[in-house]
């Protein structure tokens, strides 16, 4: 939004648009993004959220980019074993005023990649948890740990036993509108600068202020008008968003991004796929009819996997299809333990989600659920660009009646078997009329109707 309205404005000045190879809100159709002036439909998984801090990069990308991959999770985080830290250490203790070279060259060369893939970056500049309880206590910014300042001078805490909840770090309490920690606040802007001095020069970005945020909804405008003013003094164009913690997406946090177009230009809804089944889908399309103007929504974490207590591998998995065949922008496995991340297993369902979203106009469509009938809670889920073609998916076999009254024409109709990603053969059926569906066999199946 913010891009499409500065680019209005360059037309009627007489002046150049704006880079048109850049991410930016799909002009035919902005619950969408396009990238080199074509519609993209984001889908990923990774082992990691803070990826340029593996070492095996190139190879995690290779694998992402092989099986329909084009999008990634950028978290600004340094709390992992092997990870390095963006400050540089000088006689035990670090010295904001001094870079470590290692942190800047390994993000670097991770944006450089990722562009040479096409893969979208979503960076989050902020990642709340490197700022509580264990984490703290090594982080730079912890007065006891650098030469730069001290706990008076900061006002910032020695140790945050509690969790990010509950917002008791001063540290996201530093700008003007709230504790005007200008001491803390300087060396905030230092370090985002320096992720903008890399980030500014490629297409590939997109801006989340935060990781699963309770704080202030001024931290959040604070920086997001802070980006989108350097992007501006480098003639550049930005998109923004915040990740607000409640998994409830009618909770007043999520109100802060869906009533401010004019700060955040799409919305993160990650936190709904700690939802399951039928609420699942049911509270993205309310959340999604609420949009005003209308922007893209991501899901930039699916949560679900054994492994973890965020819901199973098939919550994992229906929440990733649920997501797109719900109009979301966006869909990628979180992270393990949390999600499948780039498992075998999250590496099928990308590559059979590419196959259908390669095999229809997913940019056309819209989620039409109001087509089918005879169908049990979480059954089946539909997307149609009606009277052109549509698709349903089965979470896990079963039937469904779907209204083909106004397709008045011959039809084919072809299953996906998602866990195998292999197309059934096709078979011709005639529209006009109400057509029982019946997926092969259990599992995941999904049907192409043209």
């Amino acid at each position: 939004m913010i891009g499409l309205l500065k680019a209005v404005a360059c037309l009627a000045l007489g002046q150049i648009s704006v880079d048109e190879n850049r991410i930016q809100v799909y002009k035919e159709n902005p619950r969408y993004w396009q990238y080199k002036s074509e519609p993209i439909l984001l889908l990923g998984g990774s082992v990691e959220d803070n990826l340029f801090q593996i070492p095996d990069i190139k190879e995690h990308l290779d694998l992402l980019q092989s099986v329909g991959g084009n999008y990634v999770r950028c978290t600004m985080s340094c709390r992992d074993e092997g990870n390095v830290w963006q400050f540089k250490k000088v006689g035990g203790l670090y010295n904001l005023d001094q870079w470590n070279e290692e942190f800047w060259q390994r993000f670097g060369n991770f944006l450089k990649l990722t562009a040479e893939r096409d893969i979208i970056v979503q960076i989050e500049v902020w990642a709340t948890f490197d700022y509580y309880r264990q984490n703290w206590d090594i982080n730079p910014f912890n007065p006891k740990n650098n030469v730069n300042y001290t706990f008076e001078k900061s006002n910032l805490p020695e140790v945050v036993d509690s969790h990010p909840t509950q917002t008791e770090n001063n540290f996201f309490w530093s700008i003007p509108a709230e504790n005007n920690q200008q001491v803390v606040l300087g060396y905030q802007k230092k370090f985002v600068d320096q992720i903008l001095s890399y980030s500014l020069k490629f297409n590939h970005i997109l801006y989340c202020m935060d990781n699963e945020t309770s704080v202030t909804p001024e931290w959040g405008k604070f920086w997001a008008e802070y980006i989108q003013a350097k992007a501006n003094d480098a003639d550049v164009d930005v998109e923004t968003t915040e990740m607000w913690d409640s998994h409830n997406l009618f909770h007043t946090q999520h109100k802060n991004t869906l009533d401010h177009p004019e700060i955040y230009s799409f919305c993160d809804a990650s936190q709904n796929n700690h939802q399951r089944g039928q609420k699942h889908w049911d509270n993205a399309q309310e959340f999604r009819a609420q949009l005003d103007p209308i922007r893209p929504i991501n899901s930039v974490k699916v949560y679900g996997s054994n492994q973890y207590h965020f819901g199973t591998d098939q919550d994992g998995l229906e929440r990733f299809w649920r997501n797109v065949f719900g109009g979301m922008a966006s869909a990628r496995f979180h992270r393990p333990p949390s999600g499948l991340g780039l498992s075998s297993l999250a590496c099928k369902h990308l590559k059979s989600m590419r196959m259908l979203t390669n095999s229809i106009r997913i940019f056309s469509c819209q989620p039409n659920n109001h087509l089918l009938s005879n169908r049990q809670e979480n059954q089946a889920y539909a997307t149609a660009n009606i009277g052109n073609e549509m698709a349903v998916y089965f979470p896990d076999g079963g039937t469904a009646d779907i209204d083909l009254s106004l397709f008045d024409a011959d039809l084919t109709l072809k299953w996906l078997d998602i866990n195998r990603g292999e197309w059934l053969d096709q078979i011709s059926v005639h529209g006009g009329k109400t057509v029982t569906l019946t997926a092969p066999g259990q599992g995941h199946w999904a049907v192409l109707i043209h």
